[in-house]
């Protein structure tokens, strides 16, 4: 006698179900990394100028302030510098020029413009960078600006100071 399709149906579930089931596993370890980097950016957005403007020549103690802006990694040290512009020779005796003639002026980490403000590139015990650590956003940093006295020729006076983050 032949088996009719449902009775081999059963006798195949039946033997599906007696018969011992054989499941492997294996595992393996999958390692997941990140190598961050610090970095502080100093140039994200266009700094503002220290613009003192169009003053008489009997003006004194000039004062106006301009702008950095600094991104650095969040947790990072950094210090930033200010160096001598082109007609000074260290950060007491920076001056803009308009050929010839010669303005000084002043560059400061603080409003208060005091002598402990001067903002300079020396680092270490009685430097006069700016120190700070980074938040992951952008930081407006200001630099406030003096020039002591305008009693100078006629002219468009400019200096160039370069600003420099070490982090």
């Amino acid at each position: 006698m032949r088996p009719t399709p449902s009775r081999l149906f059963v006798a195949v579930l039946a033997l599906a179900a007696a018969a011992p089931a054989f499941a492997a596993v294996d595992t393996t370890n999958l390692n997941v990394t990140i190598t961050i980097t610090s970095i502080c950016d100093i140039h994200t957005v266009a700094t503002l100028p220290v613009n003192f403007g169009s003053v008489s020549s009997i003006a004194t103690n000039v004062d106006q302030q301009g702008q950095l802006t600094i991104n650095c990694t969040p947790g990072t040290a950094y210090t930033i510098a200010l160096d001598n512009g082109q007609n000074g020779t260290d950060v007491n005796s920076r001056k803009m020029a308009s050929g010839a003639n010669l303005v000084p002026y002043q560059l400061y980490r603080d409003s208060a413009r005091g002598p402990g403000d001067v903002w300079g590139s020396t680092t270490g015990v009685g430097g006069n960078v700016l120190a700070g650590s980074g938040t992951g956003a952008a930081v407006n940093v200001p630099v406030y600006g003096r020039t002591p006295s305008a009693n100078f020729p006629a002219g468009t006076y400019n200096d160039l100071v370069v600003a420099t983050v070490t982090y």
